[in-house]
This record gives structure tokens, sequence and C-alpha cells, in this order.
């Protein structure tokens, strides 16, 4: 989900809500700790240098249960933040304290926010030797090769 989208479901909703992947939601009095740009330099395993910028949301809860982030609070920390650090129209990641700091993609489902899981990648597949996709082999001929593997004249001995 991209800066200009949160804004606006923003608009239109009374409470914000967070959900874990595993449905759970984020206790309602988190705190949304930093909003910010963060920008990774880096050379993927094929030697070609990249840059990625993302925007950043912490969410955090605490003992802080009078707290309620609202809507219309949040929109104004997220255009204050373009505005201060020129953040433009990014993709949104949140950060979340599980067992460690957890990092995750963002959705809408109508009526919750959801922390999408995310996943690490070879960038450069190509260049490693790594296929795109797996090779389709058709079951029969698994069976075929396995019941001619130790026949007569096979190779197998």
């Amino acid at each position: 989900m991209k800066l200009s989208e949160i804004k606006t479901i923003l608009g239109k909703l009374e409470t914000i809500a967070f959900q874990l992947p595993n449905g759970n939601l984020v206790p309602n009095h988190f705190h949304v700790t930093e909003v910010g740009k963060v920008t990774k330099n880096f050379i993927d395993c094929g030697g070609t240098v990249r840059k990625e910028e993302v925007v950043n949301f912490q969410l955090w809860d605490s003992n802080d249960y009078d707290h309620r982030l609202h809507p219309e609070k949040l929109v104004h920390i997220i255009e204050l933040s373009e505005r201060t650090l020129e953040i433009g129209d990014l993709e949104i990641e949140v950060e979340y304290q599980g067992e460690t700091i957890q990092k995750f993609g963002l959705d809408f489902d109508g009526t919750n926010f959801l922390l999408a899981t995310k996943h690490t990648d070879c960038l450069a597949k190509d260049n490693c030797g790594i296929p795109t996709e797996k090779p389709k082999i058709k079951l029969s001929q698994l069976q075929e090769a396995s019941a001619n593997c130790c026949a007569p004249n096979s190779g197998c001995c």
C-alpha cells in the first residue's frame, strides 16, 4: 500500500485497527512511534547496485490503555512527515514488536489494516543460475522412470 492510499482510507474511518497475519489485532491502545523514509542502498548477489525507499511506520503498544490513535491524528503525523522528510508516494512498511522487530507490508480489507508477511528473495536469479520457476514434471514420467530404473540393461547397476 502506498502513502496516498492510506491517507484516503484514513479519511473514511472512525477508528484504526491493525491485524497481524495470525488474525490477532494489535492492541487498540497502540502508538505510531515513527513515520519515516527508509533508504536502502545495496549490491545484490549478482553485483547490481540497487536503491529502495519505503515509508516506515513503527507500531508500539505499552501499558497506556487510555491511548487511542484516531485517523485524523495519524493523517496529521503522515502529512508532517511528508513535508519535513520530503517523503513521496512510497510503499509502506510496518514495524511491530514480536519476538524481535518484525517487518510487514500493509493492506486493507475494508475494516482493518492488514500486516502482510514479507519474504526475502534473490534479486539476481539469472546471475546465480536459479531457475525462475520450478520445472514441471508429470507424475507419469516419474513412475515410468522409477519402474525402469532397475530393469536389465538400465544402467543402474
